[in-house]
């Protein structure tokens, strides 16, 4: 990779993707990653995970500290410029798992909207049926 990577923790969600937002707006960066932590700083840490050239990573992971910390709190923030090859096999561990996160989350998402609309179908042909009935009934009478 030889660029560098870029990590911010803050606590909750939404001070980690104030940051993350703030961060991909400031330079060119990648997400290649994120993790969330319970317990960290007796509360819920998420770690968002960044990288590209050196001086892009810098900008992002400073403009998204400072964005983070005006909604939140921001535990730590760190950049490795020109990480060593062994936490290039890191990194690339960190994309592989969001990518697959990313997947599933939209493999089961698609699977709801199949059930539901799978069951909206019989509902409607279960009242059409009820209606019929009704109809019929009501004929007879």
């Amino acid at each position: 990779m030889r660029a560098a990577l870029g990590l911010i923790e803050a606590v909750g969600l939404t001070a980690a993707i104030t940051a993350l937002d703030a961060a991909s707006k400031a330079a060119d960066i990648k997400l290649v990653g994120y993790e969330k932590v319970i317990g960290a700083g007796k509360a819920v840490s998420v770690t968002i995970q960044i990288a590209g050239e050196v001086a892009a990573v810098q900008a992002s992971v400073d403009a998204g500290v400072a964005a983070a910390n005006r909604i939140g709190r921001v535990l730590s923030y760190h950049v490795i410029p020109r990480p060593h090859e062994e936490v290039d096999l890191l990194i690339k561990g960190f994309e592989k798992n969001l990518k697959s996160n990313f997947s599933k989350k939209n493999l089961d998402k698609n699977n709801s909207n199949k059930d539901n609309s799978k069951k909206s179908s019989e509902k409607a042909e279960e009242t059409k049926s009820k209606n019929k009935e009704e109809k019929t009934k009501k004929e007879e009478e």
